[in-house]
């Protein structure tokens, strides 16, 4: 199937718009989780796009490079860990492993790498100490800001929406040391039983932004092919990740495309912890295979943010069904019909990760067709 794509595929694709034109291999940075709680199925949405993308890429004949990292520093790591009795670092590495599993029983395929926030604190001081040089970066009260007050507008945002997302994801924008609020920490003192790594500026953890600037400057050097992640991430995480690279080395920019998957709800309200409305992997694995779980996912536009209807897996594991009644019947529209199937699919895959159009394609011709478009995404 795939040496067919190979054929039938440009060596690129268009991602929101992007012409995304390959040579050789892709490499594509995926922000991963905080290990602090099960997965639910927001994460679950975001990881599959990501694994369809790669294997579209890789359709293409192009190598993919995966890096998906893990934030194991974090403060809400360790807030959690705390309430449990539990170390941080084993903590997260117990729910990790519960992440992994979820992930492979989905299909999800590794990353090539996946570098620890912990193991790379050398790697974020030495960008603290290159952005103080370059003088994007201040320090203050034993700790280091990183100057971001044209965030806002670089991510397309009014200062009011950017502020209460700032705060919603931690970045303390009322802290009275700044300068200013949208300047948030690359290296923060630590207390009590906060981690903690000696560093110029004494003993401290990195800031949440610097990690991930860090362990994809480790991995990838100065650009990336694409940024992906959730769609929740796109401000603050993505943009100042972004813009403390290109601050660093001068290229620009970071990112040649992205992939923000749409963020997934429950009655209108984003699914997280706080708000008390996940839908767990594993409780949905128990009444489901994997393969209706994809199709929920995949059978829709990767940017599209959706609200979960329990009635919306029984459908799409219906969908996953006629898809696979359709690949045991013969393709029809004469000899030519099933290479000219495979090209629609292909071609619709290339332009945006349209797979509901491949979908389409494919269960009308049936056949092998229908059948290999099933085998290539897990479905």
């Amino acid at each position: 199937m795939e040496q067919r794509q190979a054929a039938g595929l440009r060596p690129g694709v268009r991602l929101g718009g992007t012409p995304l034109h390959l040579v050789g291999r892709a490499r594509v940075y995926a922000c991963g989780i905080t290990p602090y709680d099960v997965t639910h199925l927001g994460h679950a949405a975001t990881y599959v796009w990501i694994d369809a993308l790669a294997r579209v890429l890789g359709a293409a004949g192009v190598e993919v490079v995966m890096c998906r990292n893990v934030t194991n520093v974090d403060d809400v790591l360790t807030a959690a860990a705390s309430r449990a009795g539990e170390p941080y670092d084993r903590f997260a590495a117990i729910q990790q492993f519960y992440f992994d599993g979820d992930m492979a029983s989905l299909g999800v395929r590794r990353p090539a790498m996946e570098p620890r926030a912990h193991a790379h604190v050398p790697q974020v001081i030495a960008l603290t100490a290159g952005l103080l040089d370059r003088g994007a970066a201040y320090e203050a009260a034993g700790q280091v800001y990183f100057r971001g007050a044209g965030m806002p507008e670089r991510a397309g945002l009014d200062r009011r929406t950017a502020l209460a997302l700032s705060e919603e994801y931690g970045d303390r924008p009322g802290d009275p040391f700044r300068d200013d609020p949208f300047d948030v920490p690359l290296w923060q003192s630590s207390h009590g039983m906060e981690p903690a790594w000696d560093s110029p500026w004494g003993e401290g953890r990195p800031g949440w932004h610097a990690e991930c600037a860090a362990m994809a400057l480790e991995v990838f050097g100065p650009a990336v092919d694409v940024q992906a992640g959730g769609a929740d991430l796109r401000f603050p995480h993505h943009v100042y990740q972004a813009a403390m690279v290109e601050a660093l080395t001068g290229v620009a920019p970071f990112a040649r495309a992205r992939l923000q998957a749409g963020v997934v709800g429950v009655k209108g309200a984003k699914m997280a912890k706080s708000t008390g409305n996940l839908v767990l992997i594993k409780d949905l694995l128990a009444g489901y295979p994997a393969s209706a779980i994809r199709m929920l996912i995949l059978g829709r536009r990767w940017n599209e943010d959706w609200d979960y209807e329990p009635g919306d897996l029984e459908q799409a594991a219906v969908r996953v069904d006629r898809l696979r009644a359709s690949a045991g019947r013969r393709p029809g529209g004469g000899t030519g019909s099933s290479e000219a199937a495979r090209q629609a699919i292909h071609t619709a895959l290339a332009s945006d990760l349209d797979v509901p159009t491949a979908l389409g394609i494919a269960g009308e011709t049936g056949g092998e067709v229908a059948q290999e478009f099933a085998d290539f995404l897990d479905l």
